[in-house]
């Protein structure tokens, strides 16, 4: 499953308790070159983790006009994306509290310069590079150098 002229990511990412600590995990494969990446926080969500290891994966990428593609084990991530939810937002201004704001803009502005197409896969099922994301993410989140998530705001 990797792309011989681009980029494939595989990304995962996890909450103990959600919200609560978590992390992220991050495959990033080129021909015979494989990069992992993770980091874990103090206190989070889920699918901000989930968005987090997309971000991540992209930030890690030094050219840009790159085809990737993202295979995640999230819906909520690959349907905002694909089926235009994320355009919609950002037309509106997040009307109506959509969440995670700051992670989805952030997410825009590095998918600019890129191809990029998403790919769900089951989560915790047979696939390699999926569970290898979230064993990274997991023990992200379990770790002791947890970051601050400083753009998370609980709700009410």
């Amino acid at each position: 499953m990797v792309s011989a002229n681009g980029i494939t990511m595989y990304t995962d990412g996890a909450a103990r308790g959600n919200p609560g600590p978590g992390g992220y995990g991050v495959i990033l494969m080129s021909g015979p070159h494989r990069k992992e990446l993770s980091q874990g926080y103090k206190h989070t969500t889920n699918n901000r983790m989930e968005l987090r290891a997309v971000i991540a994966g992209l930030e890690a990428l030094k050219k840009t006009g790159l085809n990737i593609t993202v295979y995640s084990d999230s819906q909520y991530v690959i349907n905002s994306v694909e089926k235009g939810w994320l355009k919609t937002w950002i037309a509106t201004n997040f009307k109506g509290g959509k969440k995670n704001k700051d992670l989805w803009l952030q997410y825009n502005e590095l998918a600019k310069p890129h191809h990029i197409k998403f790919v769900w896969v089951r989560g915790h099922a047979d696939n390699p590079y999926n569970n290898r994301c979230d064993e990274l993410a997991t023990a992200a989140a379990d770790g002791y150098d947890l970051l601050v998530d400083e753009g998370y705001a609980p709700g009410p």
